[in-house]
């Protein structure tokens, strides 16, 4: 029973970190939540509902990518404290673009046919979610796997659920009123996210400098 207490632990942290930072992909704004927001005024609530659905379907595959590609690097702590250092810095830049965001316009009706397609195109194209997946989601996955499978899977669960779920909320309440994101609560909500993100950034700061005095004694 004591040697289920630190797998206990380290599931539910998984769980944790992955939910927050899937909170926070939901809620940020950015191509896909435009995208959500602006099917949702035009075309109503389903249809801002089944693009929130979206990365179910275009983030694995950049998952796995940004996994393979770690993976064959990770062969040393030097490199994984490199990597750590990155996320670190990455996420402290999304931090500070949370911190400042303003809320997402929906989109002329006459860029609505073409958004959609664009959207999933970015999905593939943009850096950001490769950058995101090799810094910052793959070493997380990969430093779970030392305690078995079942906390990245917890991780990736956590995530997903909650960006769909955040962006779903987004549509139902946009729905509601199209108030929501010019309200007070959506940037505190922001806000509140950025400080988040600030403290993970300094985690994988003490983890990389960690993995870089361990590589070289």
């Amino acid at each position: 029973m004591c040697k289920a207490l630190p797998m206990t632990h380290h599931l539910w942290a998984d769980i944790v970190t992955g939910c927050v930072l899937g909170f926070w992909a939901g809620m940020s704004p950015g191509p896909l939540l435009t995208l959500v927001v602006t099917e949702t005024v035009r075309n109503g609530t389903g249809a801002g509902l089944r693009v929130a659905a979206a990365p179910l379907i275009t983030d694995f595959p950049i998952v796995a990518l940004s996994l393979l590609v770690l993976a064959q690097l990770a062969h040393s702590a030097g490199v994984l404290g490199v990597v750590s250092l990155a996320g670190g810095c990455f996420i402290l830049y999304l931090a500070w673009e949370t911190w400042k965001a303003k809320p997402p316009q929906p989109m002329q009706q006459s860029d609505l046919s073409r958004s959609l397609k664009r959207g999933v195109i970015t999905n593939f194209l943009s850096p950001h979610p490769y950058l995101f997946w090799i810094t910052v989601g793959s070493p997380l996955l990969l430093k779970g796997w030392q305690q078995g499978p079942a906390g990245p899977i917890l991780l990736l669960a956590g995530f997903y659920f909650c960006l769909v779920g955040a962006k779903i909320s987004v549509a139902l309440l946009v729905g509601r009123s199209r108030d929501f994101l010019r309200g007070r609560v959506y940037t505190l909500v922001l806000r509140f996210m950025g400080v988040v993100l600030a403290l993970f950034a300094l985690l994988f700061f003490r983890d990389g400098w960690r993995l870089l005095t361990a590589g070289a004694l």
